[in-house]
């Protein structure tokens, strides 16, 4: 095997810098045995640290082969670091700068996925400039309740919520714009949630498509942050799938990753309503990478584990 410098990116200025140090402090786990290891710590301003001292991004890359990115969230994943990795010109992992931006955001994600010919739950965007309580009353004439209120770029389902009346409502706007300056509203379908990964190359495989994760809630209420991290989910891998759902939910993975023109590797996610067929929610373009995310899950339903699944993250990031 051969040994790489290896730099890893984790923390970062988002609310996901604590998921992120723990997705990097997983690869440095798995790696350290292996390789040398350059751990880089991005703070909440956005600056660069190695072992606890300031550096500037081309000097903390400089004599590094590759760079595992385990940021989430805002500037990791939505192309600003990818724009400073491209401009130093090292190979790293995951998406480049305009899939990343493309991906972050939902509802321009929505529009390349109508095109690519998924479906996705009926929505608006809604900016904070705008008159809350005459935006809301719009949506609750034309909008069946209950609705669905994200932050139009923001990942591990933070500043999610569900409201069932136009008070609710307002009340999800005025609290969905202290994450960031516009909404997303869209219909609640009601189905079986699942999210399946897909990474390039696997397994001699163009696009490989792991089987899908079934995301049991143990409540009605919409899929957020706390609830993500508190243990009141269950998943599910396999999930309780039939053949013909399994087969659409992986195919319809892999459309998502080529239309948005993912690179690598990414985890999508589905609602399959019982009628009405399947709705992809959103894609990820930097999965998280702890010990108890989704993607080892998916990784062990296969018989593969996360030093495989790193050492073929190295090498597709090498050859680009």
């Amino acid at each position: 095997m051969q040994k790489y410098r290896i730099a890893i990116l984790r923390g970062g200025p988002s609310d996901e810098h604590d998921v992120s140090l723990k997705s990097g402090g997983n690869i440095i786990q798995t790696l350290s045995p292996h390789h040398s290891i350059v751990d880089i710590i991005i703070d909440k301003n956005a600056d660069w640290y190695i072992s606890g001292m300031k550096v500037e991004p081309a000097h903390a890359l400089k004599s590094t082969d590759v760079v595992l990115n385990a940021l989430h969230g805002s500037y990791g994943e939505d192309g600003k670091v990818q724009q400073i990795l491209d401009h130093v010109g090292i190979p790293y992992s995951g998406s480049r700068a305009l899939a990343s931006a493309l991906g972050m955001h939902k509802w321009r994600a929505k529009e390349i996925f109508k095109l690519a010919g998924l479906k996705t739950p009926h929505g608006r965007k809604i900016t904070s400039d705008m008159d809350i309580n005459e935006q809301a009353l719009q949506i609750f004439k034309t909008f069946s309740f209950p609705v669905i209120i994200k932050p139009i770029s923001s990942g591990s389902s933070v500043g999610v919520s569900v409201a069932r009346d136009l008070q609710s409502l307002e009340e999800s706007l005025v609290s969905v714009f202290s994450y960031c300056d516009t909404a997303l509203v869209e219909e609640y379908i009601k189905g079986k949630e699942a999210t399946c990964v897909v990474a390039e190359g696997f397994r001699n495989q163009k696009h490989y498509a792991f089987p899908p994760i079934e995301i049991m809630k143990h409540t009605d209420l919409a899929f957020d942050s706390e609830m993500k991290y508190s243990g009141k989910i269950e998943e599910r891998c396999p999930g309780n799938f039939s053949q013909i759902e399994k087969d659409a939910i992986m195919q319809a993975s892999i459309n998502a990753h080529v239309a948005i023109g993912a690179r690598h590797y990414s985890r999508s996610d589905f609602i399959i309503h019982p009628t009405r067929g399947i709705y992809i929610l959103e894609i990820n373009t930097l999965p998280g990478l702890t010990e108890t995310s989704l993607l080892p899950k998916a990784l062990t339903a296969v018989g593969s584990n996360m030093n495989e699944f790193l050492h073929h993250l190295i090498k597709q990031a090498i050859e680009g």
